[in-house]
């Protein structure tokens, strides 16, 4: 798992070693901490093997395919903030882009034959139509990261195309928030939050002053944008699920992409009011200016992955909501 020791990583390292798998974990830890690594160990009480290394370094990367025999890799290792992205694009075009190569050249030199890549939503655009589906157009993207998302896409299905042996699928995620039930691991930003939940829990413990709200002009019933949350543990299920596939041999096309939703589209403001209820607090918020990047509303139709992969969200939103406020409690 490159990338592992990071917040959807460390999630999908619990459940694939539920279902069964062994798992390595991969990580430079420039975005993440040996707390998920530790807290993965504490959860599934397996002293899971963790190799420090940057996976955009080719000789550095080899070495753990010289050290570990596994048929499958899952690619989390990338930058993930849309603003950041916008003024650091190449930062985010060097690291998304190099890891993937890296570990896509290094599994055809090797013989390991299948690969789930971590895109997004975001390859998507802003789109005309909601819910979209994975044959909707992907319109340009908004920031360096989601373009980012595009073109890994593309390298990935090129590569998949070229290696006969090779099977890969890109889950495209919607917005991951939430934590394990045990509040063991969970998201860890590094600073200021980039993310909404982790600012609305990091607001609500007294370490932010204010939550900002970016923008309440959009067209939206209350103006604020629409996003797709889903629940980290249920968004971990789905790589167990992809991984299970290509095992299995049912995949229908050596590439395949899923969206990763719960199928329903919840305003910020509405998740705002939705934490406080749950959690029984009261959020110091304001409305700001619209934040460069963002689109208006996009939310998931999730069939395929459920009739295809057998996956479904299962988690409610209060669920969700009130596990993000008992992993902020631990920090």
């Amino acid at each position: 798992m490159a990338g592992g020791a990071g917040y959807i990583g460390s999630h999908t390292a619990v459940e694939l070693i539920g279902a069964g798998y062994d798992v390595v974990i991969v990580d430079n830890l420039s975005n993440s901490e040996m707390r998920a690594v530790e807290g993965v160990r504490k959860i599934t009480g397996v002293d899971v093997p963790f190799v420090e290394v940057d996976c955009c370094d080719i000789d550095a990367f080899r070495k753990v395919f010289e050290q570990y025999e596994f048929d499958s890799a899952i690619h989390f290792a990338a930058s993930k903030a849309v603003g950041e992205s916008i003024h650091k694009p190449m930062l985010y075009y060097r690291n998304n882009l190099t890891s993937l190569m890296n570990l896509i050249d290094l599994m055809h030199e090797y013989g390991r034959h299948n690969i789930v890549f971590s895109s997004s939503c975001t390859v998507y655009g802003e789109p005309d139509k909601q819910p979209v589906t994975e044959q909707t157009p992907r319109k340009p993207a908004t920031s360096p990261y989601g373009n980012t998302k595009q073109m890994s896409e593309d390298i990935l299905r090129d590569a998949m195309a070229a290696y006969g042996d090779m099977k890969g699928i890109a889950l495209r995620y919607f917005n991951p928030i939430g934590a394990h039930p045990s509040a063991l691991i969970g998201e860890l930003p590094r600073g200021v939050p980039q993310n909404l939940v982790p600012y609305v829990t990091q607001t609500a413990a007294g370490i932010r002053e204010c939550l900002s709200v970016f923008g309440d002009d959009y067209p939206t019933p209350d103006g604020s944008c629409i996003r797709d949350y889903i629940d980290v543990t249920d968004l971990a299920k789905a790589h167990v699920a992809a991984i299970g596939r290509m095992i299995g041999g049912s995949n229908k096309e050596r590439y395949e992409v899923f969206n990763v939703g719960t199928g329903r589209g919840v305003s910020v403001l509405e998740l705002v009011r939705g934490f406080e209820r749950v959690n029984g607090l009261k959020l110091n918020y304001k409305i700001a200016p619209r934040r460069e990047g963002d689109i208006m509303a996009i939310w998931a139709d999730p069939t395929r992955a459920n009739q295809e992969l057998g996956w479904h969200a299962e988690k409610t939103l209060d669920e969700t909501l009130a596990s993000a406020w008992k992993w902020q409690q631990t920090l």
